[in-house]
């Protein structure tokens, strides 16, 4: 094993359907809207007003759609670590947004292998991806597709 890497590797035919992997909590604060803010350019200001959101009726700033999907990025667990030598490429994603995210929720972030797609020498794995609050409401759900080396012969 080579010293960066921090789990063995694994391939496409590594994966089996329903295999999950959890991401670490992230509750949102008044700083990671600010830095969404600004990377993002995103002025309204139901993102960065809070009185403008109770004036609106929100108890709190309200998450930028966007804001919530970067919670899903692999990369913040072990999978991209497991996918090192066998990682092609990052293809698609979509989501869907089904409750709000407020300033002070916590969020908890799954991802799940919903499908495998073999080809000769490579695969498509899709992760369906699932956000869920402090009070256990989904919040998002979606997919993320890679593509994966099959494991060298």
């Amino acid at each position: 094993m080579k010293r960066h890497q921090m789990c063995p590797q694994r391939y496409f035919e590594d994966f089996e359907p329903g295999e999950q992997f959890l991401l670490p909590s992230r509750t949102m604060t008044d700083a990671l809207f600010a830095a969404f803010q600004l990377a993002s350019g995103d002025n309204h200001p139901v993102h960065y007003d809070v009185e403008y959101c109770r004036a609106h009726g929100m108890p709190h700033m309200l998450a930028h759609g966007y804001q919530v999907v970067i919670q899903t990025a692999a990369g913040a667990g072990l999978f991209p670590h497991m996918v090192e030598e066998s990682l092609k490429g990052f293809l698609e994603q979509g989501s869907r947004f089904l409750n709000p995210v407020f300033v002070g929720d916590t969020l908890y972030c799954t991802l799940t292998v919903s499908e495998l797609k073999p080809g000769n020498t490579t695969g498509v794995i899709t992760l369906g991806t699932e956000v869920r609050n402090q009070r256990d409401e989904l919040v998002m759900d979606g997919f993320q597709k890679y593509l994966l080396r099959k494991r060298p012969r």
